[in-house]
Parts: C-alpha cells; structure tokens; sequence
C-alpha cells in the first residue's frame, strides 16, 4: 500500500518544479544560499519533545491535545494567538483534560499573543502546531522551517496563489533539511481511505479512473458576533471564516478535503482548466463578509479525466460528503460505507477494518517517525489540493474558465500587507463576469 499512504507527497512532476521554479523569483536563491543541515534523528523513547501551538481555537487546542496523546513524552511548552483570551482559554481547556494535563507546561511568560506570537512559541519547541487562520500559514511556516523545527500544518496551506509559491518553496527548503511536514489533510490518515484507495490505485479493482463527482454539501458554522470596542481588523479575524483573504472561501477552508481525495485518486497531478460557478442564496447578511455559500467546478486534467466537484454551506439543506468515482470496470464510494461494485453493480469489496481517529493518527504517524529518525514531508499534496481549491474559487469569482498556469502564477496577495489593531478594508463580494483576476496584468508585464 506504499504508494496510497501519505508519507512522501509527489505531485510536481518535473515540469511541475521547473514552472514553480520560474514563477518563483526567490526560489533559487533561498534555496542556494540555505545551509543544509542534518535536523532528522531518533529522539529516542526518552528524550522529552517540546510542542508548541500556534493558533488557540477549537481546531487548534484539539490537534494539541492530540498531538499530546499521542506521545506521552512531548510536553506542550507554548501557546500562540493574536488574541491572548484565546490562548488562556485553550491553556485552560488542555489542563482540564486529564490524560493530558501533566504534559501541560505553559507558564504566563509562554503564552503569547499579538501578531508576532509565533516567532516565540516557534522559538520555544521542537514541534509546532500551526492552526491560525490560513492566512498566515505561509510566513508562520517559513519561519519554522528555518528555525529547523518539525510541523503540524493545518489545511489550507494558503488562501491565494502567491501564498501557495511560497509554501512550495518552503516545503523544499523543509525536504532539504529533512524536517518532518505532516498536513491537517486528514483523510490521508484514516485507515479505511487508505484502504479503499490502495483498491482503486494499486489493485485496480475499478479498472481506469474516468470521472469522480465530489461533493462536500454541509451547513452553516459558527459565527462570534461583534463588540463596539473591537476595531474591523478585529472583528474579522475573529469571525475569520467569513472573509477571504483569512480563510479562503469556504471552498479551500472546509471543502479542501474534498478535492484532496480528487486529487489523490488522480495521481496529484495538476487540472488544465476548471469552470466555476457560485455565489450568496442564503448568507447574504453583512456579518457574513464576502465569501460564498455555495460552489460548483468542474476540473479537466490533461488524462482527459474530470473532476465534478460541489460545496456548499447551507442550513436547511441535504447534506452530503463523498466522492463517488467512475471507472471502465466499476465504481466505488469513499467514504459513504468505503465499498466497491462492478459494472453490474455487484458489490466486490467493501472496508471491515479498523475506523480509528484520523486526527490523532496524523500526530501518532508525526511522532512515531521523529522516534524512529524517519522523515514525513507531506509538503507536495498539501500545495496541490490548496491550489485546486484557489483555482476553483478564482474560476467562480470570475466567472471564467482559467487554466492551472494562470491561476498558479496569479500575483494578487489577499489581505494587508502589514498587521495592526484599526480599520481595514476588504474586498466587495466577487461578482461573476464583473470580477476580475487582479494579478495577472502584471504577472504578464513580467514573465
């Protein structure tokens, strides 16, 4: 099952690393100028590994409180978030947990906040759990990578194209100094998608993939209100989803996971083209900023594969998460019962095996291979499936059918490009066939 399991992602191809390379114009001199040490080793069953987390919400404390439990000799020594409530309430919720609690070790003094809170909780581990809005995911990986520390990488990696360059960047830089990158794309790590996938990708049980339709149809989240006292900065980032330039839409946010088993089905090779539609039915309050409720893409690979993909987040609506995937010999549903039929639609496997927790495999796998002085660089297919998602977003935004090529070199940055506590301005919501790609006059005055 080697080649349907996490562990070494592969989806540049050759010419995949040398478009990058050129769209890059840091690339080759980050990567010339870095000295390469030697950071993987076998920590050994005693040697205590210190953990820090960056980003204290719910997702974040969760994947501490894993991270924890799956090594009983790491101890959590920093906590991080630009909101210092934030940090106190995950310290306060991991210390009440109490498998956990004497692992817990986070005095006031490492307990940081503000927008530089990374660099500190960085400083102060050898594993960093990085969970703040996607954002900020690839300045808080760099500095990671180059402080050689090993990384828990929540999905998204990005939320725009310049963002995802620079993680590719980052995770070579990872690669060449043999740090560990596992990616929060968690279905990677669930047993029975593993198995159902080695079906599909090894053993052809439904012969050539042909077409797979994807859908991650769910409801609303949650939402944090407002205060007078808090500025518009504040505001949006602690209601981060709502806004694209924090989370990405909704698309890369949440359904990322979605076109991540798209993406593994197919090799993790990049679409040609993708054709989008989408908008606002039923969030269309203010309070809801300027994302989408619902997606629909479809993606075109050069195998002459396709990919029907649909997301939504809407209450009072069917909901369904699966991707059901076509092939000449028969179909197979991932995750709605993991079975396989034939052209006849006689079912000729289905998974009977364990169902442990994804979540906590991913941090088990992490520490085991610290343990063992192995390496895990999930870097490739955390990039490619971040994409994907960017360039479904970009295609329904627009209204337009973009190639991989344009959205990839795509220069428009989301979001400031300094951070501070007052007012700041985001885009309107996007209209399709009024909105346009920003970056790509002068990605095309440059190339």
């Amino acid at each position: 099952m080697a080649e349907s399991t996490p562990q070494r992602g592969n989806f540049l191809s050759t010419n995949s690393r040398r478009d990058f390379l050129k769209h890059s114009a840091v690339a080759g001199s980050a990567l010339a100028a870095m000295s390469i040490p030697s950071y993987v080793h076998a920590a050994g069953a005693d040697e205590t590994l210190k953990v820090g987390l960056v980003g204290c919400g719910g997702r974040g404390t969760q994947a501490a409180e894993q991270a924890l439990r799956a090594d009983k000799n790491t101890k959590l020594v920093a906590l991080g978030d630009a909101f210092k409530d934030r940090a106190e309430y995950a310290r306060e919720e991991l210390l009440a947990k109490k498998a956990i609690k004497d692992q817990v070790d986070v005095p006031d003094d490492r307990l940081f906040s503000d927008f530089g809170n990374y660099k500190q909780v960085i400083d102060s581990c050898d594993v960093v759990l990085l969970a703040t809005p996607p954002h900020f995911r690839p300045e808080h990986f760099r500095y990671a990578v180059e402080q050689g520390k090993h990384a828990f990488v929540e999905k998204p990696v990005a939320v725009d194209a310049p963002g995802v360059r620079h993680m590719m960047e980052s995770c070579q830089m990872a690669e060449a100094k043999n740090l560990t990158v596992v990616s929060g794309l968690c279905w990677r790590y669930a047993p029975p998608v593993r198995a159902i996938m080695d079906k599909i990708l090894n053993d052809g049980l439904i012969g050539d993939v042909v077409a797979v339709e994807s859908n991650y149809n769910a409801g609303g989240l949650w939402h944090r209100g407002d205060q007078p006292d808090w500025s518009r900065m504040e505001y949006q980032m602690r209601n981060w989803l709502y806004h694209t330039w924090l989370s990405g839409d909704h698309i890369a946010e949440q359904a990322i996971h979605s076109l991540d088993k798209c993406a593994w089905l197919l090799g993790d090779i990049q679409p040609t083209s993708a054709m989008a539609l989408g908008g606002r039915q039923q969030r269309v309050e203010p309070k809801f900023g300027n994302i989408y409720d619902h997606f629909s893409v479809t993606y075109d690979f050069p195998t002459g594969q396709r990919v029907y993909f649909t997301c939504r987040q809407q209450d009072g609506c069917t909901q369904k998460v699966d991707e059901w995937v076509l092939g000449t010999k028969g179909r197979a549903s991932i995750l709605n019962g993991h079975y396989i039929v034939d052209n006849d639609g006689k079912e000729i496997w289905r998974y009977e095996g364990p169902s442990p927790n994804m979540w906590q495999q991913e941090h088990i796998e992490l520490f085991q291979a610290l343990r063992d002085g192995k390496t895990i660089n999930n870097g490739d297919y955390m990039c490619n499936s971040t994409m994907l998602a960017v360039m479904g977003r970009m295609a329904g935004y627009t209204g337009q059918t973009l190639d991989w090529d344009t959205c990839l070199s795509d220069s428009e940055r989301l979001g400031p490009t300094e951070y501070a506590w007052g007012d700041f301005e985001e885009s309107p919501v996007a209209i399709p066939g009024r909105t346009k790609l920003k970056g790509k006059e002068a990605v095309a005055a440059t190339s």
